[in-house]
């Protein structure tokens, strides 16, 4: 079937100019910027920080390594989406759509509106334990609070996209110096950490009484990383900027650039969610598993000034709560845009924002709301069905990492600007990975729940 262009989120696309001719490499890498704040966001929300955590505070440094892999296959598989974007001028929703047919598009927007209400329910149970953490609002409560984020969100779609892209890489910025400085007061095991990077066969087989595995934890890690909701929110984003479609040498330079800006940022994220994983384990690792890892264990530890030893240790614990709310609203931004994208692409149906805003987030707060009804006000309990929806996400990515990976490592697509042959190889290596530990993933569930 042959694609069809149609520009993707029409009211953004090719709004933001971009210097021309020989030179001006600062100016245009600043053009550029912005779009990977966005995805970068994405790879550090409330996800990311209790699977972090919690795999800390489990198994110590052990899963850093995990962290490490995630993020290097999810900066070239952003890459990727970037590239597809700029040469096809279509959105991963919308090429898959011309590749795979109607019938077939309508069961992959299912899957992939699962993957954003599952992203949704994170960013709803994160937000709702920062503001019990800050203002002590029950978790219901906060829960139904999280519902005023349309608002929210349509009162910064006024500023414009060049602006939001500022205020999430601010945020990017201002977690990166927290959480570096906490992580030095913890004093962490530099020789430790440095191991740990290399990947060690217990990630598969450790498992600690009272905890979840290490191998449902890392593929929460995988989950919460290599997000699908974000290969789809990059193809898209990336064509709000004025480079020339036609131009050759345009294209090269607009894919060197959206290449820079993307692994910077997400370069960021990683260590972001290494030192997450540090701080868990520097402070928890060895304690009781029910009473560890949690978003208020680690409120209450940054609160204690003889653990932390420092004079404003109160302080890094309200700025921690902060990150944490504000990093689920900036995440809702990005959530909603992709909700946009993903439903323009495969079905060809758009919705004024607000109406897509209040379907999606009261979708996620119904699970959130039933478990808070059947065990209560208890943010263990919350914090599991955060853990869990990041599972979700590993299972669900392969179905957007498939057309990706065909699409932009075809030459009838691509032309010149195709896959080369060891991005291919370890694309596909990942997504065959990753599927057989899924796969394994829900044999061991099955048989927990049988027996």
């Amino acid at each position: 079937m042959e694609i069809v262009r149609k520009n993707s989120l029409e009211e953004i696309n090719s709004t933001i100019p971009v210097p021309t001719g020989k030179g001006r490499i600062f100016r245009k890498l600043f053009a550029f910027s912005g779009p990977g704040a966005l995805v970068a966001v994405g790879y550090m929300d409330s996800g990311n920080w209790v699977t972090s955590l919690q795999g800390g505070a489990l198994y110590s440094y052990l899963l850093l390594s995990v962290i490490l892999i995630s993020s290097l296959i999810a900066m070239l598989l952003q890459v990727m989406c970037a590239k597809l974007g700029i040469v096809m001028g279509m959105d991963l929703a919308q090429a898959t759509r011309a590749l795979v047919g109607k019938r077939t598009a309508i069961v992959l927007w299912i899957t992939t509106e699962l993957a954003i209400i599952a992203t949704e329910i994170a960013e709803v149970i994160g937000s709702a334990i920062a503001l019990d953490l800050l203002f002590k609002i029950p978790l219901l409560l906060g829960v139904i609070i999280t519902v005023l984020n349309v608002f929210l969100l349509l009162a910064l779609m006024k500023f414009g996209i060049r602006k939001i892209e500022a205020l999430v890489f601010i945020l990017i910025v201002t977690i990166f110096i927290i959480f570096t400085y906490e992580v030095a007061l913890a004093n962490p095991d530099l020789g430790q950490i440095i191991h740990a990077f290399i990947p060690q066969s217990d990630i598969l087989t450790a498992k600690v009484a009272g905890g979840d595995s290490a191998f449902c934890i890392a593929l929460g890690i995988i989950g919460a990383t290599m997000m699908p909701h974000n290969l789809y929110l990059h193809s898209s984003i990336i064509q709000s900027r004025q480079y020339d479609r036609h131009d050759e040498r345009a294209l090269k330079e607009a894919i060197r650039y959206a290449t820079i800006d993307s692994n910077v940022q997400l370069g960021f994220s990683c260590i972001i969610n290494c030192l997450l994983l540090i701080l868990g384990a520097a402070l928890f690792f060895g304690k009781n598993p029910e009473d560890i890892g949690r978003f208020a264990q680690l409120y209450e530890v940054l609160q204690n000034h003889t653990m932390v030893g420092t004079i404003t240790s109160s302080t890094l614990a309200t700025l921690f709560a902060v990150a944490l709310l504000a990093s689920g609203q900036n995440a809702t931004i990005t959530g909603t845009l992709t909700g946009q994208i993903v439903m323009e692409g495969f079905i060809s149906f758009r919705m004024p924002v607000w109406q897509r805003r209040m379907i999606t987030r009261l979708l996620a707060i119904t699970p959130v709301v039933a478990c808070i009804y059947y065990w209560g006000n208890k943010g263990d309990v919350v914090e599991k069905l955060l853990v869990y929806t990041q599972v979700f996400l590993s299972i669900a990515l392969p179905i957007s990492m498939v057309p990706l990976l065909y699409l932009t490592s075809s030459k009838k697509h691509m032309g010149k600007f195709v896959n080369c042959i060891p991005f291919v190889i370890i694309g596909w290596l990942a997504t065959a990975v990753l599927i057989v530990l899924n796969f394994q993933l829900i044999i061991e569930t099955v048989q927990l729940l049988l027996n």
